[in-house]
């Protein structure tokens, strides 16, 4: 089994996972201000000038918005 890639920069790679995570509604594994969340991709927004990931909790069913700025690094989960 192959291993899953994490990303630590903005690349186009990144965000072509980060979209196809959003089409396919696929979890992602994120890191922002040391703290990890494993959240259900739900929309790639724009949030005055920058852009952010909305995703859901699984547990609870609250909707964060994680600027993709203020990411350490993030993974999209199989």
């Amino acid at each position: 089994m192959a291993a899953i890639p994490e990303f630590s920069s903005l690349t186009p790679e990144a965000l072509d996972a980060l979209e196809r995570a959003v089409r396919e509604r696929r979890r992602v594994a994120l890191r922002r201000r040391g703290t990890e969340y494993v959240v259900v991709a739900e929309r790639l927004d724009t949030l005055e000038r920058d852009e952010a990931l909305q995703g859901r909790l699984p547990m609870t069913g609250e909707l964060l918005a994680f600027s993709l700025r203020d990411l350490e690094s993030f993974a999209v989960l199989p």
